[in-house]
């Protein structure tokens, strides 16, 4: 029996709440027994997904609703995670787009939005959060229908329902006085609103691979929307690539469907229906799944390139080999293969000797979750500092990935903000008050200005600005932007450090480390106050000696080391510096650790 379907993704900025709605979606629907217990952001089901409470991989899900299923895809909020959303607009035939009552639109509504209006897919609007003390939904409706029109938005497209919601607590309304019980009147909208899967029955199966799984009893599982006809288990399969050359032959020997958080197993998948597919060994993203009949593969949408790459190489510290088990150049080799296979938006490249590891993608954060991953998973590596890609036009000139800042800032902070993106080439383009004291600013500003501006934009302004970054274009190049300040203070030796050390040391800057922590030569342990580096010895112990008078013992006070996240580091970083990952270590270290090397080294530039 064919069931009626509506395919719809819910898309947003980071933060705007569309995991919770998702939530609270599938309690109303009978998803869940009246007493069984059920997390909170039950899509977001990583461990780095909950850490950070951010969704980094889309993840389908399906509710049924008036005898209708409805499939539902939860998308990444956050700008580095935007191949994920680009490829997965391609199995839904709508989109409820959720911006919130207070921010608006931020530029990865800006992104996602551009994305699926240039499919045609028709969006439904809910202004969520509504129940903030500032929110603004009349203002946000007005700013929502302008990046409509900015985004060439057909008329069609243009006619959009909105709707006003508090996803944390479970309710929708069409208009903002009306009663505000429960999340039907959503469902309702999307039942009347979204069109069914325009799909041809009658056709020999096909589908498009976009997502990548892997299941701990199905191995690996490949994701997608059947595009035409029907399939059944045990039938006989091909994988195409876009280039219509075959990559495998195999049988589907299982299929899925999704109900709930659950993957479902059944007999027989129609057009239309999102499904998991079990039994291929080398079909990846973008692939078409098929009969052995079809010839032609399933047309698949560009994704962006990358703008940001690090390179990765083994560890090679005084410390290497200590807490991983996967250190060699070979199993992190296959390791990065493996991603950049599943993670269109992640490229790899090599050098001659198959040991350093670029690897290209949308920001650091990205980058970042990749290494923590590994890092979690056992392996050790060394990293560099990001550094953007460059381009050339026709001409030979050089072009830079230029980046779209939005930040909202305290008024009394704008004069701060403003000068710290002049000394990083960015450019301003607007300023307006945004209520509640706070000044929304727009800049545009060179991607490599930005590495590592985080952390003094949140100094700036005490914690209390928020900056978001979206990439907008490539540009001529915006001429040299000047680094970190502070120099380093790099250990001398290699042992533990001591409490009285590091206590006659804190006048010569901030530290990095704390009593007993294991040091090694060229390892950065600090900041220094100047711009130059200062090699220090934390290792020295107070000298015993058999007088004990009034005065002589000083109490050691030490001041709490900086700690900072695997991002914070990779940004913190300069050229002639690396960080060191494992299991359960991040290290800051020089290239060369040996004091007579790095002399050679810069007098050699």
């Amino acid at each position: 029996m064919t069931v009626e379907l509506r395919n719809i993704a819910i898309i947003a900025h980071v933060d705007h709440g569309k995991t919770t709605l998702i939530d609270s979606i599938m309690k109303q629907t009978g998803m869940f027994r009246d007493n069984q217990q059920v997390d909170e952001r039950l899509m977001d089901s990583g461990d780095l997904e909950k850490e950070r409470g951010i969704t980094i991989l889309a993840k389908p899900t399906s509710i049924m609703w008036k005898d209708v299923r409805i499939n539902i895809i939860d998308t990444p909020g956050h700008a580095d995670f935007g191949g994920e959303v680009e490829r997965v607009l391609q199995m839904a035939d709508g989109v409820i787009l959720l911006t919130d009552a207070a921010e608006g639109p931020m530029p990865q509504t800006k992104f996602v939005l551009g994305k699926a209006l240039a499919l045609g897919l028709k969006p439904i609007v809910i202004i969520n959060k509504i129940d903030r003390p500032d929110g603004r939904p009349t203002e946000v409706v007005d700013e929502v229908f302008d990046l409509f029109v900015a985004l060439d938005a057909n008329d069609e497209q243009l006619d959009f329902p909105i709707l006003y919601a508090a996803g944390r607590d479970g309710w929708c309304v069409k208009e903002l006085e009306d009663e505000r019980v429960n999340l039907h009147p959503l469902l309702d909208v999307v039942l009347g609103h979204v069109q069914q899967p325009q799909v041809e029955h009658d056709k020999p199966f096909a589908m498009l691979a976009t997502l990548l799984d892997s299941d701990p009893y199905l191995g690996r599982c490949l994701i997608g929307r059947v595009a035409q006809g029907s399939a059944k288990v045990n039938d006989s399969v091909k994988a195409i690539g876009l280039d219509g050359k075959s990559i495998e032959t195999g049988r589907l020997t299982k299929l899925l469907t999704f109900k709930g958080t659950e993957r479902v197993i059944v007999d027989e998948v129609q057009a239309g229906d999102i499904i998991c597919i079990a039994g291929l060994t080398k079909t990846s993203v973008a692939d078409t799944i098929c009969e052995p009949s079809v010839t032609e593969p399933l047309a698949s949408t560009p994704i962006d390139p990358p703008t940001m790459s690090v390179t990765i190489t083994v560890n090679d510290s005084p410390f290497g080999g200590r807490e991983g088990k996967k250190v060699t150049s070979t199993v992190i080799r296959e390791r990065l293969l493996a991603e950049a296979e599943t993670n269109v938006a992640i490229t790899f490249s090599e050098n001659d000797q198959k040991d350093a590891f670029e690897i290209g993608g949308r920001g650091e954060l990205q980058i970042g979750v990749l290494i923590e991953t590994m890092r979690r998973e056992g392996f050790e590596l060394i990293v560099s500092r990001p550094r953007v890609l460059y381009k050339t036009d026709e001409s030979g000139s050089r072009l830079e990935p230029i980046e779209e800042v939005i930040i909202d800032v305290d008024e009394e902070y704008v004069s701060a903000v403003v000068d710290g993106m002049n000394q990083r080439k960015g450019s301003m383009l607007d300023m307006r008050a945004a209520g509640a004291g706070k000044t929304r600013i727009i800049f545009h500003a060179p991607s490599r200005g930005l590495i590592g501006y985080q952390n003094r934009f949140l100094t700036e302004t005490r914690g209390t600005g928020v900056m978001n970054r979206l990439f907008h274009s490539y540009d001529s190049y915006k001429g040299d932007v000047s680094g970190r300040k502070s120099g380093a203070l790099i250990s001398t030796d290699t042992g533990t450090a001591v409490a009285y050390a590091i206590f006659n040391l804190q006048d010569r800057g901030t530290m990095f480390i704390s009593h007993q922590t294991p040091v090694y030569q060229g390892m950065i342990v600090g900041e220094h106050t100047r711009d130059n580096d200062l090699e220090i010895n934390v290792l020295k112990g107070k000298q015993l000696t058999n007088v004990r008078a009034s005065g002589t013992d000083e109490a050691v006070k030490l001041v709490t080391p900086r700690v900072m996240s695997l991002e914070q580091m990779m940004a913190y970083i300069n050229e002639d510096e690396l960080l060191e990952v494992t299991p359960q270590s991040l290290r800051l270290r020089k290239k060369f650790l040996d004091p007579i090397e790095r002399k050679r080294h810069r007098k050699s530039i």
